[in-house]
């Protein structure tokens, strides 16, 4: 995907107005005048930024369920550069936590909602593992947080079981796949990346632990 077909795809997808334009364009100047600063993409990710980052973050709001109100609850794990959890603030309703355990990188977060005025947009510094919510979130998403046997734990307190979960994965996402399943019991799918041909999007609905989960991870990863 191109520069010009990622735009287009976002504006065809989302009817992007002229204030949310403005709001996207500002954020990826941010992001890549910060870059410079802090390592938030990779450098060689910076002339495909709309796709390689913005369209890549917001297929994942095609795959959520239609937002029921202001208090429908958007958690992105490990949230980095604002990826998704920015874009999903941007272009949806939805109310957004992004959990960052960097403070350089919460103190960016917090500006681009600041300068942006994103008012459907906070950010928690610290462990997923002790974020607290007051109601379970409607969908979970993580791009670049952790390896699926200690994604899951981290977060199964903020989620209950109607719960969607959005987890972007490489070339080894059957992988990732094969090990949530066999430590969780889950209803499982998955997406291809529209922005990368080996790459995926799994979608787990209904998780729930299992007593075996020890077991699990020794079958999945192949030891204890």
């Amino acid at each position: 995907m191109s520069e010009d077909e990622a735009r287009s795809w976002l504006d065809s997808t989302f009817d992007v107005s002229r204030e949310t334009w403005d709001q996207l364009e500002a954020y990826v100047t941010m992001l890549l005048t910060e870059s410079t600063q802090q390592n938030l993409i990779a450098e060689s990710t910076y002339n495909r930024v709309w796709a390689r980052h913005i369209v890549d973050s917001a297929q994942l709001l095609k795959l959520a369920p239609p937002v029921k109100n202001s208090e429908s609850l958007w958690v992105d794990l490990g949230s980095g550069a604002g990826l998704p959890g920015v874009m999903v603030a941007i272009l949806s309703g939805y109310s957004v936590l992004m959990i960052e355990m960097r403070r350089k990188r919460v103190e960016f977060l917090q500006s681009v909602i600041d300068r942006l005025g994103i008012a459907n947009a906070r950010v928690f510094l610290g462990k997923v593992e002790r974020a607290e919510i007051t109601h379970p979130a409607a969908v979970i998403s993580a791009r670049a947080y952790a390896p699926m046997e200690r994604l899951i734990p981290s977060a199964h307190h903020l989620t209950d079981f109607s719960t969607i979960w959005l987890l972007p994965k490489g070339q080894n996402h059957q992988n990732e796949l094969a090990i949530a399943q066999q430590l969780w019991h889950c209803d499982a799918s998955t997406e291809q990346s529209i922005t990368a041909p080996d790459s995926a999007i799994l979608k787990l609905t209904d998780v729930r632990r299992r007593h075996d989960a020890k077991k699990g991870i020794r079958k999945a990863g192949g030891k204890a």
